[in-house]
């Protein structure tokens, strides 16, 4: 149960359009809470600062959160990035060089003002989390410490873009996010020159799924702001959350790892969201946490955060599948070193009668249909709508699996598998998938983890090179990393295809793999019969007021066309529209994505997505829809878009995007 703060050291007071300038002339639009007295008592700044809007886009999950950290004695200061909410400029990509410079600027702003000791904190979740490594990258001198949530060090291997060298659907999928979300206008109420703004914001919004498609190696542009190029770079305290529902569980590790007594890490059973609001539960006190982390590395009292274990992990238990699970049995663990000398490797081999202890003769095939994949669930599920795993019986039914015997007793893993493979492919390019699952004794699969491999980058990721056909070769893939603990009486599996539909588009071929040996190395720990590490319950400040105005709905579904043979995965998500009680704007969304595709026929993948937003307050409204397709051929990834917006019932603009990317090692 999440207690609702109303009583602070602090008395707060809010600035909610607070103007920073930027050297080129653009000014950025601030949210900010502080304690009312800290023009004469300074306090530290702590900043987030991401494209997803102040005034309403994140509003609810800022209002619960901020207040209470300014009430505590902080300055709390939410950014819109230029081309976005209120601000000024425009937005071009994520991560450019302008963007992260604005991030120092806008530090250095804040180090200056009257009411800021001059140490600045840095947080964010998801591109907030991303961007705040970023900066500390760049070594801003007021920049003292950063929280990130739920991001990345490395932008090729573990974003939405690609995972292995795999092309991620999410790719597609972000590209829809992106040109739907920067498609809206400032809030009139703030800007008297909206219109223009929002005008000139339509005319320069990118469209940048393929741009991001067209990089399918690890160049110069995934190298640029991917701080695992020069972890040393970092000489911020880090304090990092992720959850093992969420396809960005790996950086907690790469951070304690590479910056071992500077960076900490907290790992919870959680999808994409802050751990004190995130399912499934248990939600910790995040605020508190943070307040910790701030109180020791901001303003300098002596609390022992630095002696905090390295690494703190839920070790979830067997449980039945459940893709809208609400909570997680488990236990947490506590390491006071990350790696830890607790885990040991157990090897296991892939043999013709399963996953055994000794090695054993193995000659395998591979062929998965281009469906399989269907209940792989979201990159970043967000709630409750079916978005995590579901039971993956049919998808293991599909696919070449590999069990132990039922377990003797329960088997604790806190780390990331590795599969190592010697195979051959009938085809130049092909995609493998693994899934680590816990199969029940009523056959239920629940997916531990997973990992993918485009096999052209079995030995660089920077220069892939097509297979030839017929021939072995050794191959490494590291699996996600993960903490699990199996019951008595179940089985390991690992699952092994050649297709992810849609969290990967497939190959141009539809290939066929055979594998002559294999061998599975886990991370296995002792695991803890009780928990090892508490934190105290979550809290927020009060939530934002507001009414609804219409009910919204979800679905998630998956169709069989019954003549043609394909299937579709259906998502919708029709938001309730909302108005905000302090300034009247009304904001709703509507989403639909269908993802097709034939069991026989790999060029047959296709991908539609439609965003409807709507703004509104008394006789003014605007509305937005921007709709994506993707589909390939042989040569050739195809993207089209079309963005359109209306003022009233009036179309002010209309325009389509079209680009072909060439399939270089896909």
């Amino acid at each position: 149960m999440t207690a609702i703060r109303t009583d602070f050291p602090h008395r707060v007071v809010e600035t909610p359009d607070m103007a920073i300038p930027m050297p080129d002339g653009t000014t950025l639009s601030a949210r900010v809470w502080m304690p009312e007295d800290a023009g004469q008592n300074p306090v530290p700044a702590i900043l987030e600062y991401i494209p997803y809007r102040k005034r309403d886009g994140t509003l609810p999950r800022d209002e619960m959160m901020h207040p209470w950290w300014a009430g505590h004695g902080y300055a709390t200061v939410r950014v819109d990035m230029r081309g976005n909410g209120d601000s000024d400029g425009l937005m071009h990509d994520e991560y450019t060089e302008t963007e992260l410079q604005d991030a120092c600027d806008v530090i250095a702003w804040l180090a200056a003002q009257v009411w800021c000791t001059g140490a600045v904190g840095m947080m964010g979740k998801s591109w907030g989390g991303f961007n705040c490594l970023q900066t500390a990258f760049l070594q801003p001198p007021a920049l003292k410490a950063v929280i990130s949530v739920c991001s990345t060090v490395d932008r090729y291997a573990d974003d939405v873009h690609f995972k292995g060298g795999c092309l991620l659907g999410e790719n597609i999928g972000w590209g829809a996010v992106m040109l739907s979300y920067s498609s809206r206008p400032p809030d009139p109420a703030l800007r008297q020159g909206w219109r223009q703004t929002w005008l000139d914001r339509l005319e320069a919004n990118p469209f940048l799924a393929p741009v991001w498609a067209a990089h399918q190696s690890r160049d110069a542009y995934w190298q640029h702001g991917s701080v695992c190029e020069d972890y040393s770079r970092i000489t911020a305290k880090v304090l990092s959350f992720g959850g093992w529902a969420d396809n960005y569980m790996n950086t907690v590790s790469h951070l304690v790892t590479n910056l071992p007594g500077q960076a900490k890490g907290i790992v919870g059973p959680w999808v994409h969201q802050y751990p004190h609001t995130a399912t499934p539960g248990p939600r910790i006190g995040f605020l508190q946490e943070a307040l910790r982390f701030w109180d020791r590395w901001l303003k300098g009292i002596e609390n022992g955060a630095e002696d905090d274990p390295a690494y703190r992990a839920y070790m979830l238990d067997s449980e039945p599948p459940d893709p809208s699970t609400p909570a997680r049995k488990g236990t947490w663990v506590a390491e006071a070193d990350w790696p830890t000398p607790r885990t040991d490797d157990r090897v296991l081999y892939l043999t013709g009668a399963g996953l055994a202890g000794d090695a054993g003769p193995l000659s395998t095939v591979v062929h998965t249909p281009q469906h399989h994949g269907l209940y792989s669930g979201e990159f970043f599920p967000m709630g409750l709508n079916a978005e995590m795993p579901a039971d993956q019986a049919p998808e293991d039914a599909m696919a070449t699996c590999f069990d132990t015997a039922p377990l003797d007793a329960p088997l604790a893993l806190l780390g990331a598998p590795r599969l190592r493979l010697r195979l051959s492919s009938d085809a130049p390019r092909a995609n493998l998938v693994a899934r680590l699952c816990d199969v029940a004794p009523d056959g239920s699969s629940v997916r531990i983890c997973h990992g993918m491999l485009n096999l052209t980058h079995r030995d660089s990721r920077a220069d892939p090179t097509d297979l030839t056909p017929g021939e072995e070769v050794d191959v490494d893939l590291v699996l996600d990393q993960c903490g699990y603990r199996l019951a008595a009486g179940h089985r390991l599996r690992i699952a092994l295809s050649t297709t992810y539909w849609p969290f990967i588009w497939p190959t141009a071929h539809d290939a066929t793999l055979t594998l002559s040996a294999g061998s599975l190395s886990l991370p296995v720990h002792p695991g803890a019969g009780a928990d090892e590490c508490h934190f105290e319950p979550p809290e927020t400040a009060m939530p934002w007021a507001h009414r609804t105005v219409s009910d919204g709905h979800a679905t998630r579904r998956i169709e069989e066309d019954m003549l043609t043979g394909t299937r579709t995965l259906i998502v919708e998500d029709f938001s309730s529209d909302v108005e905000n009680l302090d300034h009247g704007l009304i904001t709703g969304h509507d989403l639909t994505e269908r993802w097709t595709i034939h069991p026989n026929d790999p060029l047959s993948a296709r991908s539609d997505i439609r965003w409807e937003q709507r703004l509104s307050r008394g006789d003014w409204s605007v509305r937005t829809v921007a709709e994506t397709r993707m589909w390939a051929d042989a040569a050739v990834l195809h993207m089209t878009a079309t963005l359109t917006a209306w003022e009233g019932e009036e179309i002010v603009f209309h325009r389509d995007y079209t680009h072909a990317v060439p399939r270089k090692h896909l």
